[in-house]
């Protein structure tokens, strides 16, 4: 993450610019990135990054409809989410899955994770669609999604009783 905020961006920034781009990458990161950050909720920054365009008088034409769009749009981890929880699943079922198939999970999983909803987490109500690709009834799926979802809680409750130990 740091790579693409310290790296990455600010090379698009200069090519795009031709100027010195870390003032305002430093700016982004400050007012808009911590906050995403702390709230890992892209739908939840969104309001931050409008008033960010609008102090830096951007566009309002471009940045009232690129910002909505790509919050929504760009979710990756909802994607890996999808993809991989959906193949734990079917891997515990012993159902074999050739590389098309996995391919096709994975393009099936990008575009459900378009819709998944800006909170953190709300891509795992998708798995049970992407685990009818493979013929596991929502019943099961949502049965192994409860089971998992109790392990990772009793792990972080065990993690923090360790802390305060």
């Amino acid at each position: 993450m740091l790579l693409v905020a310290l790296v990455v961006n600010p090379l698009l920034v200069w090519w795009k610019i031709r100027r010195n781009p870390f003032p305002l990458v430093l700016l982004c990161l400050r007012e808009s990135g911590v906050y995403a950050f702390f709230t890992r909720s892209s739908a939840a920054n969104i309001p931050v990054n409008m008033a960010l365009c609008e102090k830096l008088n951007l566009d309002r034409d471009t940045y009232s409809v690129s910002i909505p769009l790509g919050a929504t749009i760009n979710m990756a981890g909802a994607a890996i989410t999808i993809t991989v929880l959906t193949l734990a699943a079917v891997n515990t079922l012993g159902i074999p899955v050739d590389l098309p198939t996995a391919l096709l999970l994975s393009v099936v999983a990008s575009l459900c994770a378009c819709g998944a909803s800006g909170v953190a987490g709300g891509s795992l109500l998708l798995i049970p669609l992407a685990c009818n690709m493979f013929g596991i009834s929502n019943d099961i799926a949502c049965r192994w999604l409860r089971w998992l979802y109790h392990r990772r809680i009793a792990g972080l409750l065990r993690n923090r009783a360790e802390l305060f130990n």
